[in-house]
């Protein structure tokens, strides 16, 4: 499984993952600028999960019903970067296979998964 981070994503956490053994694309290395619909449709196509700090993608999963691949959809304002880090790291290696096809929220108390 491989992963897609929009531009909402803090770098650090994409390092931090590709250090850990995660293939991660990051828009903003590939094509900074582009709007949700089209980090989506790229995310789909690829077959790549999307990692996500932008709540946007929810309205366009549940209102607008666009297909993906699986969200995870960081709330984590006000977490240091190390702890926050430490939790998307510990999410995606303990629940990685749970996320995909699913719309995942990361917040500071638990990982909620709809399926």
């Amino acid at each position: 499984m491989g992963w897609i981070a929009d531009e909402s994503v803090d770098f650090r956490i994409i390092e931090s993952l590709r250090e850990s053994g995660y293939k991660v694309e990051a828009i903003v290395e590939s094509t900074a600028g582009i709007d949700d619909n089209q980090v989506l449709k790229m995310a789909n196509d690829k077959g790549l999960t999307l990692l996500t700090e932008d709540k946007d993608f929810g309205e366009l999963t549940y209102r607008l019903k666009k297909p993906n691949n699986g969200i995870l959809l960081l709330r984590l304002s006000g977490v240091k970067i190390d702890d926050k880090i430490r939790m998307v790291v510990e999410t995606i290696e303990n629940h990685e296979d749970d996320i995909a096809d699913a719309f995942a929220v990361l917040s500071k108390n638990k990982l909620r998964i709809k399926q």
